[in-house]
């Protein structure tokens, strides 16, 4: 955020024509813009005001009400904690038995928020003015949270008093492109790692792609997904890992929470179907089973196989459902041909197709313009491999055990 707007609206007449704008709206924007400023208002303070307010509409999804009164940039909040994996966190450090918890790149403040809201004490640090000045607002509510503005990796935690750490590297350019390795993380993964000689009950927040072999052995990673979409990876040591060195996944959904750690051994028991070809049933796995290396796992709870070693979908005989993978009925499947499909669509009136692939470089949505479909049914296919050969399968979605 520009600093200069910032001021603006950490001003009373800035936060109050915060707290007087409705509900954001792009249509409305710029009528309320011109309103605004028909009445005299600083143009440059509208403006910060509105972007704010655009800001706070995207953000109900990771912080739900409390986003109405937070102060946000839009950098910070691509990187903040969704409050109910935040809440995931902070249940650990209070159950280590952590009496002052050093956030390290607390960013917006959501992790530190969540920590003082069980009433753990936080020293949450920001190297950047700016966001550690929207984090100073957002937890304005809690004198369990100090915030500092200050290079982490600079201060004396061990003389803070501080006896365990999160740390949430920063993970994008400043132009705002992703970065996936670890040792292009700011600080780097290793630097961070480092913190763990003085302070043994260290957490770090990571990308979800990162591969879990790659990972050092004492760690407890886990990996997080919410309503099926993979979050975040965390990376536990000392007492926050409760459940030991390993590796989970913890699924989110608006039915419950879903845990599953790693056995051991399944992933010697998963194999292929034994006759290579595709029983009456397909499961796809959430994406923090596949991240955590989970899916054997959960091809053995089913007791089924893997339609191929090397792709992540599972097929059994029955039907059974997981909270760990969406399942569904096979109804047809045949080799990949786009003349084929198209006919075989067509035949059925499907005029609307979900396309979901796995082990192919078919890309979905040029598919979908290439088969000019316009019937009234809908269908769902998955493109992968079978028996070494690229295919279609034509599926019927079942509900899974724990999901709506």
């Amino acid at each position: 955020m520009d600093p200069a707007a910032l001021a603006r609206l950490l001003t009373p007449e800035g936060w109050a024509l915060l707290g007087q704008l409705p509900p954001y709206s792009e249509d409305a924007a710029l009528r309320i813009s011109e309103g605004l400023r028909a009445r005299g208002l600083d143009p440059d303070l509208v403006a910060a005001a509105l972007t704010q307010s655009r800001l706070r509409a995207k953000a109900v999804e990771k912080f739900g009400e409390f986003a109405s009164g937070m102060l946000l940039t839009a950098e910070g909040l691509e990187q903040a904690t969704r409050l109910e994996v935040a809440a995931l966190h902070a249940r650990r450090y209070a159950g280590a038995g952590a009496s002052l918890v050093a956030d390290l790149g607390c960013g917006l403040g959501a992790d530190s928020l969540a920590m003082a809201g069980l009433g753990l004490r936080v020293l949450a640090i920001e190297k950047d003015e700016a966001t550690a000045a929207c984090a100073q607002m957002n937890l304005r509510a809690f004198p369990e949270a100090q915030v500092r503005h200050a290079d982490g990796l600079e201060l004396d935690l061990v003389a803070e008093g501080v006896d365990a750490i999160f740390a949430d590297p920063a993970r994008r350019t400043r132009r705002g492109n992703r970065v996936f390795d670890p040792k292009s993380y700011s600080p780097d993964l290793d630097t961070v790692l480092a913190l763990a000689d003085t302070t043994p009950d260290l957490g770090i927040k990571v990308a979800p792609g990162i591969p879990y072999t790659a990972l050092p052995s004492l760690t407890h990673a886990q990996w997080v997904s919410v309503n099926g979409a993979v979050v975040e990876a965390g990376l536990w040591f000392g007492r926050l890992a409760t459940e030991g060195a390993g590796r989970s996944a913890i699924l989110l959904t608006d039915a419950g929470t879903h845990h599953l750690g790693w056995s051991g051994d399944a992933d010697a028991r998963a194999t292929q179907a034994p006759d290579g070809r595709l029983a009456a049933y397909l499961h796809e796995p959430d994406g923090a089973i596949i991240r955590a290396g989970l899916v054997a796992d959960v091809a053995d709870q089913l007791g089924g196989h893997l339609v191929d070693p090397s792709i992540a979908y599972i097929t059994t005989a029955q039907p059974v459902t997981t909270p760990f993978a969406r399942s569904y009925r096979v109804l047809d499947y045949f080799g990949f041909g786009l003349k084929r499909l198209r006919a075989y669509l067509r035949d059925r009136n499907v005029g609307r197709v979900t396309i979901k692939k796995r082990g192919t470089a078919v890309v979905p949505e040029q598919l979908r313009q290439q088969l000019q479909l316009s019937g009234d049914a809908s269908a769902t296919i998955v493109l992968t491999r079978l028996q070494g050969e690229q295919s279609v399968l034509v599926v019927d979605p079942l509900e899974p055990a724990g999901r709506e």
